[in-house]
């Protein structure tokens, strides 16, 4: 990217919008960073001199940017979406997309009309564990895939304009959607609210996918110890990858059930770690 290189705006200069803001610095792409907090923008002008900053995304249309990614509380996303999408930019908008799915239907419903690219933050579809996970589905490696579920726990960050499934749980959903190469045709979900009234902060939902698949996500905020557990029952072959450990260790078990007789029996098998980049 010489003469074309790209000039991306971040607006939200958040914990995750600071994330996008320091990578598109490395890959020399950031371009402009809005942020409403005038205190915080004070601070930004002098990490980032280079830079257009403002605490206006009106502002920021004068520049001409390639595109935005929007970091900003999950409640302000539709707004600020629109109004990039009909400056015709294209736009990265961080999970959980909306807060609801009429939103959501209108976003896509502009973005087709004003012809621009609109994306969603699903950025576990691109982490090297998955996409290794995903060529040894794709190779039969662990034979039909009849099971999936995920572990997303941790003792906070606690938030106040989403809960706990808005917050977590839409990583593992892409990621269903992914493995299963569908969409659930039934989807059960509950939870409780412990901490703060009307804001879920432990879930368990369960989706069923055609051919008698399926999968549940367990997320939850109110919880001893951090687990990103992600587990794929296979009928060659089951795999556990273990996001929150320091290593990430992806294995594969040589587990399968033999269905001859009257009655299933396990077959048990090594396990072994199974290499990724």
């Amino acid at each position: 990217m010489n003469k074309q290189q790209l000039r991306l705006c971040v607006v939200g200069a958040g914990k995750w919008g600071l994330n996008h803001v320091k990578t598109l610095r490395k890959l020399n792409a950031l371009g402009g960073i809005v942020e409403k907090n005038i205190k915080v923008n004070s601070k930004l002008k002098s990490n980032y001199p280079e830079c257009f900053i403002s605490s206006s995304i009106e502002k920021s249309f004068d520049i001409d940017f390639d595109g935005y990614i929007v970091a900003t509380p999950p409640k302000t996303h539709y707004e600020v979406a629109k109004k990039i999408i009909f400056n015709n930019k294209p736009v990265l908008v961080e999970k959980p997309f909306t807060l609801n799915l009429d939103e959501a239907i209108k976003l896509n419903k502009y973005a087709k009309k004003k012809d621009v690219s609109l994306m969603v933050g699903h950025l576990l579809l691109f982490h090297p564990a998955f996409i290794k996970i995903k060529n040894l589905i794709d190779e039969n490696f662990i034979g039909k895939i009849q099971y999936i579920y995920s572990n997303r726990l941790n003792l906070g960050r606690f938030r106040n304009d989403e809960n706990v499934l808005w917050s977590f749980a839409p990583h593992d959903i892409a990621l269903f959607n992914y493995f299963f190469e569908g969409e659930p045709s039934d989807i059960v979900s509950s939870g409780i609210d412990i901490l703060q009234k009307g804001i879920h902060d432990t879930s368990i939902t369960s989706f069923k996918y055609p051919s008698n698949r399926m999968g549940h996500i367990f997320v939850s905020w109110l919880h001893p110890f951090k687990e990103h557990r992600f587990v794929i029952v296979g009928s060659k072959g089951m795999i556990h990858f273990e996001d929150s450990e320091e290593n990430k260790p992806l294995i594969f078990y040589d587990k399968t059930v033999d269905l001859k007789g009257d009655l299933p029996k396990s077959k048990l098998g090594e396990s072994y770690l199974v290499e990724y980049e």
